[in-house]
C-alpha cells in the first residue's frame, strides 16, 4: 500500500507542475489574443478601402491587368497556406492545412498547376514530411506578424503574377488562412487575391448600398493599377497574416483551458485515490496491531494456565 500512495503523490505532483504551465500558457496567450484583435481591427479598413479603390479604377477601365483581368484559360496558380510555428493550438493547423489541400485538389482536377508557398514552421513540416514540394517558405514571424513581414511574402507571389506561365509565372493567386470570428470561433477560409473579382465586390457593395467612387486616372488607368498592385496584395497578405496570429492566439487559450480544467479533475481524482490507499494503509496497520495484541494475549494467558 505504502508503495501505491507514493505513486499517487508522484503522480500529483507532476500533474499539478503541468497545471501551472499550461495555465500560465493559457494568460499569455489571452493577452496576445487581445493586441493581435487590436491590430486586424486597425489593418482592415485600409485592406476594404484600398480592395474598394481598385475596384473602381478597374471598373473605370478597360485596361487589361493582371489585378482585374482573368485568364481565359489559367493553367497555372499559386496558392498562399498560413500556419503557426508553434502548435498547442488544437485543430488550428490542421484546419488551414486541409482547407489548403481541398482548394488545391479542386484546382488540379481543374487542370491546372499549382505552386505552393507556405507560411509557417507547421505547414511546412506537414508538407516536408509526405515529400511534397514547396515553391518558397517563410517562417519566424507568425505570433506577431508586422507590415514588413508582409511585404516579404508578397515580393515573389507579385513577380509570379507578373511573368508568363511560360516563364514560371502563375494566372492566380489563392490564399488561404483562418479568419478570426470572434474568440471562440476561428474559421479556415481559401480566398482568391488575384485577379481580383470585380463582380463580387460589386455586389457585396450594392448589399452594403455602397456607391464605388469614381476616379480620374493620372497619368493612366494601366499606370495606377500597377501602382496599387504590390499594396494591394501585401494589405491583404498583411490582413491575413493578422488575422490569422488572432486566430492561433485564442485557439492556444482555448486548449489551454482546455488542459487546465483537465489537470485539475485529474488532480482531484488522484487525490481521492491517494487518500483510499492512505486509509487502507492505515486500516491495514490497526488491524496488524490489534491482530498481534490479541495473539500476545492468548500466549500470555497459556502461561498463566
Amino acid at each position: 500500500m505504502g508503495a501505491q500512495l507514493r505513486v499517487y503523490k508522484r503522480r500529483i505532483k507532476s500533474v499539478t507542475a503541468t497545471k501551472k504551465i499550461t495555465k500560465a500558457m493559457e494568460m499569455i496567450a489571452a493577452s496576445r489574443v487581445v493586441k493581435a484583435q487590436r491590430k486586424v481591427a486597425a489593418s482592415t479598413p485600409y485592406a476594404t478601402e484600398l480592395t474598394r479603390a481598385v475596384t473602381a479604377v478597374g471598373t473605370g477601365s478597360n485596361t487589361k491587368h493582371p489585378l482585374t483581368t482573368e485568364a481565359e484559360s489559367a493553367t497555372r496558380v499559386a496558392v498562399l497556406l498560413l500556419t503557426s510555428d508553434r502548435g498547442l493550438a488544437g485543430a488550428f493547423n490542421s484546419n488551414s492545412i486541409k482547407a489548403a489541400e481541398q482548394l488545391t485538389a479542386r484546382l488540379e482536377a481543374e487542370g491546372k498547376e499549382v505552386d505552393t508557398y507556405i507560411v509557417g514552421r507547421r505547414g511546412v513540416a506537414h508538407y516536408n514530411f509526405r515529400e511534397r514540394q514547396i515553391a518558397q517558405q517563410w517562417t519566424g514571424f507568425t505570433d506577431q506578424p508586422e507590415y514588413a513581414d508582409a511585404k516579404t511574402v508578397a515580393g515573389p507571389l507579385i513577380e509570379a503574377i507578373e511573368k508568363d506561365t511560360a516563364e514560371g509565372g502563375v494566372d492566380e493567386l489563392h490564399i488561404v488562412y483562418t479568419e478570426f470570428v470572434s474568440m471562440m470561433t476561428q474559421t479556415a477560409i481559401d480566398s482568391r487575391l488575384l485577379p481580383l473579382s470585380l463582380e463580387e465586390v460589386a455586389e457585396e457593395s450594392s448589399a452594403k448600398s455602397e456607391i464605388l467612387p469614381l476616379y480620374d486616372f493620372e497619368p493612366s488607368a494601366e499606370d495606377v493599377l500597377d501602382a496599387l498592385l504590390p499594396r494591394y496584395v501585401e494589405s491583404r497578405i498583411y490582413n491575413a497574416l493578422l488575422q490569422s496570429a488572432a486566430s492561433k492566439h485564442a485557439a492556444t487559450r482555448r486548449a489551454m483551458k482546455s488542459a487546465t480544467d483537465n489537470a485539475g479533475d485529474l488532480i482531484n481524482n488522484l487525490s481521492r485515490l491517494a487518500n483510499a490507499a492512505r486509509q487502507a494503509e492505515i486500516t491495514q496497520e490497526i488491524s496488524e496491531i490489534v491482530g498481534g495484541a490479541s495473539a500476545l494475549a492468548d500466549a500470555t494467558a497459556g502461561s498463566d494456565k
